[in-house]
């Protein structure tokens, strides 16, 4: 098992970012050139983005955490998943997640009346279709633990192209949202919320589009270059919420880590 100081840990939770990294532990070798390389990876990354609601600051964060990429299990900070099945081109696997509270009235007080949008723990399964030129994904993932009662769906496209050291991975794809998840975490305000400036609003359930650009760069046999942007534009019924202030969301993360 490898073991890797790295600067480009998945715990963008904390930013509330979507990046989907999954593909990563399908590319992942134990070569000393290999840009992905399997095992334990300790450290932290660096993020920059645009806030969901209105009245928040730009977040910008420094955050440690860890991600082991194993030959069927992978934890990626905020996420876990286990292969059940690979046969040939095809995967299946289940799913974790936790999901943090994005708002607090208690730390805003332009949010005073709104109810505190907490924490929640997601399940699911998922499916990987493996070809020569694109790795595709599909999972649906829901609420276990009552806080938003919602789901989720992933529908999502990887390209990697890897040249030597090198990884270069462009990803597109959706996620739909149930109008429970949507309203709870993607600025629904129910009736108790709602004031002579805030009105009532339900999101209904969401399709956003996204995309995202993921590059590795193997130094040499000890250092590590990673950086990622993505981008999920939001649903037109979020994007005209009454306490979101952009049309999506934009991050970039950036890493440097030591191989050893």
């Amino acid at each position: 098992m490898s073991i890797l100081v790295f600067f480009f840990v998945f715990s963008a939770t904390q930013a509330k970012a979507e990046i989907e990294l999954g593909s990563l532990n399908l590319i992942a070798t134990p070569s000393d050139s290999s840009p992905i390389p399997r095992g334990l990876l300790l450290g932290g990354i660096g993020i920059l983005g645009q806030a969901r609601y209105s009245a928040q600051d730009r977040p910008q964060y420094l955050i440690p955490g860890m991600v082991y990429l194993g030959e069927d299990f992978m934890y990626l900070g905020d996420r876990a998943r286990y292969y059940l099945y690979k046969e040939g081109n095809f995967a299946l696997y289940g799913f974790g997640r936790v999901r943090l509270g994005n708002l607090d009235a208690e730390t805003t007080p332009e949010f005073k009346g709104l109810q505190k949008r907490k924490w929640e723990l997601e399940a699911g399964i998922g499916a990987n279709w493996i070809t020569p030129y694109a790795l595709f994904t599909a999972r649906i993932a829901s609420d276990i633990t009552g806080t938003s009662q919602g789901q989720e769906i992933l529908l999502w496209a990887d390209f990697p192209i890897v040249r030597e050291r090198f990884l270069f991975m462009p990803g597109l794809g959706m996620m739909i949202r149930s109008s429970k998840l949507a309203n709870y975490y993607f600025g629904g305000v129910n009736n108790s919320e709602a004031t002579s400036s805030r009105p009532a609003y339900d999101t209904g359930h969401t399709v956003s589009p996204m995309a995202s650009l993921i590059s590795s760069y193997r130094i040499n046999k000890n250092w590590i270059a990673m950086a990622a942007i993505s981008y999920e534009q939001y649903d037109q019924s979020v994007r005209h919420s009454p306490i979101v202030q952009h049309r999506g969301e934009l991050y970039s993360l950036f890493g440097l880590g030591y191989h050893w």
